[in-house]
């Protein structure tokens, strides 16, 4: 649910930052047999990404702070409060402004619309109509992002309350997301070096 920081992680490759981004869509082991050998690269890169997520110290602090009101959907709400510091501090991680860079990347992952998983097809046209990418950097924006989740799960998930657990401990998710982060660009920067 990341897509800003995968996106921005593949370092402006655009097969890569199309791989990485339909990287939560795509099953199985066999990539370099259903795309190209960069759009591969780049589901590999996401799914790198997500294992230095998921085993991390720094990260399963945020979601345990979350987890006694949200429990298994609080992963997913980590992952939306991160893209939101990457986009509202943007300026300090990228040269492009965020709102030409999401034009930029919309623009490149409908350049591949003949690869794109169906699921991705359907999403793609709401996330460039609502520019999500951009909306990630206001507390407001967020607010849409997890309420619109929070309508899609079978579950009553809550996640549309849990702007308010953001401003709530916002210095505290923010330290956390920017000491992370930072590990977190130097392990994607060296896999892309290694592979």
């Amino acid at each position: 649910m990341n897509f800003l920081a995968h996106l921005y992680l593949s370092e402006d490759h655009p097969k890569v930052m199309v791989g990485n981004f339909i990287g939560d869509f795509v099953r199985g082991r066999n990539l370099t047999e259903q795309f190209e050998a960069d759009v591969a690269r780049g589901i590999e890169l996401h799914r790198a990404i997500d294992e230095f997520t998921d085993t991390h110290p720094i990260v399963k602090k945020s979601k345990d702070r979350l987890r006694p009101e949200y429990r298994h959907y609080s992963p997913v709400i980590v992952d939306i409060f991160y893209d939101h510091f990457l986009a509202a501090d943007w300026k300090n991680y990228h040269p492009v402004k965020l709102e030409d860079y999401t034009q930029f990347a919309y623009q490149t992952i409908m350049q591949f619309d003949d690869i794109l998983p169906e699921r991705v097809k359907y999403l793609l046209p709401f996330m460039t109509k609502g520019n999500w990418l951009l909306q990630y950097a206001t507390i407001e924006g967020i607010h849409r992002a997890l309420s619109g989740m929070a309508n899609r799960t079978p579950y009553e998930s809550k996640m549309e309350m849990a702007s308010e657990d953001l401003r709530k401990d916002y210095s505290l998710y923010k330290k956390e997301f920017t000491e992370f982060f930072g590990e977190l660009q130097t392990h994607s920067h060296e896999w892309l070096q290694n592979n």
